[in-house]
């Protein structure tokens, strides 16, 4: 018994000795430390944006439309195209990318050199600078398919060959399709062997195992990349410069072959190409401001929606 008792070692020391971890005590400080300078920074960076952006930010501001040359009124156009170039990015990205994992996770073998070429171009995509996707919408959907489409429907006349929110949107979907994908991926793989083991002895098909069993299992990791491609669409500029943003329009985009405002591209522009920056200063904080609630706005939705999946699959 004695023996036993001096061979059992300290579950917080190395060396079994009685004492304090010090180690252990400045590792969670460390760690502690660095959350508590990341909610700091976070607080500070909301701090300066509000405090700058107060004298502009109004309903007014959010509500009205833009007047002379964007000096007067607010930025409602702005705001509705924001909105609708994410909706229509996530309609377009979430079920190919959620179609695309479930390809590498339940149908492709573990040696497939199809599934290694597809992770090997997602991996790829996620590292490609954004503005290339805009450059790629430019060439691919618009002066491509754009143009063949007017070419083959319209008697070569300009409608769908010139910059628009279809277009920008399936760019801006592109972008955040790693994401997703990855996402979905990881959330896929979460789900235990067994039950699908189970499933198909019970004699499911592997269709109905996938859409029954692994799907609503999985569907909080599917919810979580729609927010990440959310948060990352709304603000993202670079793909929509040559796509379909425009600076200054004064009425709501009536089609998806209409251009559109975006607030991240009016930020943009306010804070590089204004004859008085300094002035506008209020302004672009107004506006970042709004982009940020905006942001907020559709995540939380996509969190509720999550939330009473999870509640009803349980």
């Amino acid at each position: 018994m004695d023996t036993v008792i001096n061979e059992t070692k300290s579950p917080y020391l190395p060396d079994g000795k009685s004492g304090v971890d010090v180690k252990g005590k400045l590792i969670v400080g460390i760690t502690q430390v660095a959350v508590l300078l990341i909610i700091a920074i976070l607080f500070v960076i909301l701090g300066i944006i509000i405090y700058q952006g107060r004298e502009k930010f109004s309903w007014e501001f959010i509500s009205s439309f833009p007047t002379e040359g964007m000096t007067k009124g607010g930025i409602f156009p702005a705001l509705i195209g924001t909105f609708i170039l994410v909706v229509v990015m996530s309609i377009a990205a979430v079920p190919f990318g959620t179609i695309t994992a479930i390809y590498l996770t339940e149908y492709a073998k573990e040696d497939s050199k199809i599934a290694a070429a597809v992770r090997f171009s997602v991996r790829t995509l996620a590292v490609v600078p954004s503005i290339i996707f805009g450059l790629f919408g430019l060439g691919f959907f618009i002066q491509f398919i754009g143009a063949g489409m007017d070419n083959t429907f319209n008697g070569g006349n300009l409608h769908w060959g010139q910059p628009n929110i279809i277009w920008a949107s399936l760019t801006m979907s592109l972008l955040t399709l790693p994401v997703i994908i990855v996402s979905v991926e990881e959330a896929l793989k979460t789900i235990p062997r067994e039950l699908r083991e189970a499933s198909l002895a019970l004699g499911a098909t592997k269709w109905q195992t996938i859409k029954k069993v692994v799907l609503p299992g999985s569907i909080s990791g599917i919810m979580t990349g729609t927010i990440l491609a959310v948060s990352r669409g709304a603000g993202e500029v670079a793909p929509i410069l040559f796509t379909g943003a425009a600076y200054y329009l004064a009425t709501l985009p009536k089609s998806l072959s209409d251009q559109f405002m975006n607030l991240g591209y009016h930020i943009y522009i306010m804070s590089t190409q204004s004859s008085d920056v300094e002035k506008t200063m209020p302004i672009q904080f107004a506006t970042t401001l709004v982009l940020l609630i905006l942001t907020l706005s559709l995540n939380v939705v996509a969190v509720i929606i999550r939330s009473r999946i999870r509640r009803r699959a349980k």
